[in-house]
């Protein structure tokens, strides 16, 4: 796909944050004795990470907003807002475990019309704009998997961790959808799971509760590639609620199904 110029500084600045992970991510296993050392470093590294990302997107369009997961910075243009999470997945990347991305995406007037989610431990990158599709790396279009069935689909979905508001529904969840589906995964990565919905590897996806910056990229990039999104109750929405529910058209009405009666 010929990208917008937008698009290409998105992808731009995905890569260098993604290589300058990669480089710190081979010390992260070196560190696991100590705790303490080890989530100071992987602090460090998304700092890093944070760095590049925005020297290059507020180097090239300056007059945006920008929303991190540090914090938001308004900018002199109010229709447009980055919105990033330099490193997406850092438990996983805290614990040594190669599946964490970059997510970066465009607002403009309330809506996501760009969007970049890169995996630097395998070089993949996810990306989309509004209305013209969604992609893997430099000519694969993806589409969403043809399942017809959901006991013979598996759904990505993220478990609450910690004390959240939300952990009893999802439990709930859990016990109504493992029955009726061929098996839940929980990546831990919103962004990498709703573009593997995008790529076909998950037939649905959802989540109760969801930065904006873990799941703006990827909702645009699974939309792109023909899944349904909604909230998980039908009055709310994801950009604005967390609360994500994603699948390809043919089992997502038996998914809702499943999900809503949870409530």
């Amino acid at each position: 796909m010929q990208g917008s110029a937008n698009l290409n500084i998105m992808i731009k600045a995905a890569r260098k944050a993604g290589r300058s992970l990669n480089k710190d991510f081979r010390e992260v296993e070196n560190l696991q004795t100590s705790a303490a050392n080890a989530a100071e470093f992987v602090a460090r590294a998304s700092a890093a990470s944070g760095a590049l990302v925005r020297d290059d997107l507020m180097g090239a369009r300056g007059t945006y907003g920008y929303l991190e997961t540090a914090g938001e910075t308004d900018g002199e243009d109010p229709t447009r807002r980055w919105v990033v999470n330099p490193l997406e997945g850092a438990t996983n990347y805290l614990h040594g475990q190669p599946h964490f991305s970059v997510s970066i995406a465009l607002e403009h007037k309330g809506q996501i019309v760009s969007a970049v989610v890169f995996d630097p431990a395998k070089d993949e990158m996810f990306y989309a704009e509004k209305g013209q599709g969604a992609w893997l790396n430099d000519n694969k279009r993806m589409r969403v998997s043809s399942r017809a069935k959901l006991v013979e689909s598996v759904l990505g979905h993220e478990v609450p961790f910690g004390v959240k508001r939300t952990l009893p529904a999802t439990l709930k969840d859990l016990a109504r959808v493992m029955p009726e589906c061929s098996g839940v995964r929980a990546t831990g990565s919103t962004a990498l799971d709703l573009s593997y919905v995008a790529a076909g590897r998950l037939d649905g996806f959802w989540q109760r509760e969801a930065k904006l910056t873990d799941l703006a990229a990827g909702l645009l990039i699974a939309a792109e590639a023909g899944a349904l999104v909604e909230g998980v109750r039908k009055d709310q929405s994801p950009l604005q609620d967390g609360a994500i529910l994603c699948a390809n058209n043919l089992i997502f009405s038996a998914l809702a199904k499943v999900i809503r009666n949870a409530d």
